[in-house]
């Protein structure tokens, strides 16, 4: 077996981990920025500021819902509960905001821009993304209360089709 093959084998095994990585680290981030929005804006003003500058109707309420969205969606990220409908909500929110505060600042903002772009907002809902297909990995709450398929799939690195283990 060439090495190159060798580190394809060996990438194939690891790949169990990819969602389980994924949906951890997005959902550090989700509940970190909730927790910031609960802790150091407050939600109402978060509400009543940001996205009522933004023009979102029922600011003060969206306020709330963005907050506790994150933050609640986030941590069932992290333990990997109801993984695939967190995401997608967690994304729908997500894309919602960028399409509200990054479009017009552009991918990378330009120096004195009042915001970053939008690129650790699309990494975001890339992995967002990746948990709504992959699902929440094996070591979860959903796998734990049989919500999700136990069965992974293998990818053998040779020609012949993969393969169903579980």
């Amino acid at each position: 077996m060439s090495t190159i093959h060798a580190i394809h084998r060996s990438f194939g095994r690891a790949s169990a981990a990819v969602p389980v990585v994924v949906r951890v680290v997005i959902g550090i981030i989700m509940a970190t920025h909730g927790w910031q929005k609960l802790t150091q804006m407050g939600a109402a003003n978060f509400g009543n500021g940001m996205l009522a500058d933004l023009g979102v109707p029922l600011p003060g309420v969206m306020g709330h819902v963005v907050t506790w969205l994150e933050l609640v969606g986030g941590i069932a990220l992290v333990v990997g509960f109801l993984t695939r409908a967190s995401a997608a909500v967690l994304a729908v929110v997500l894309a919602g905001a960028t399409v509200l505060v990054k479009v017009d600042l552009g991918l990378i903002a330009g120096m004195g821009a009042p915001l970053p772009g939008a690129e650790l907002d699309l990494a975001l809902l890339v992995g967002l993304f990746v948990s709504v297909v992959m699902g929440p990995g094996r070591p979860s709450l959903d796998h734990l209360l049989g919500l999700e398929d136990t069965t992974t799939v293998v990818v053998d690195v040779s020609d012949r089709a993969a393969t169903p283990v579980g």
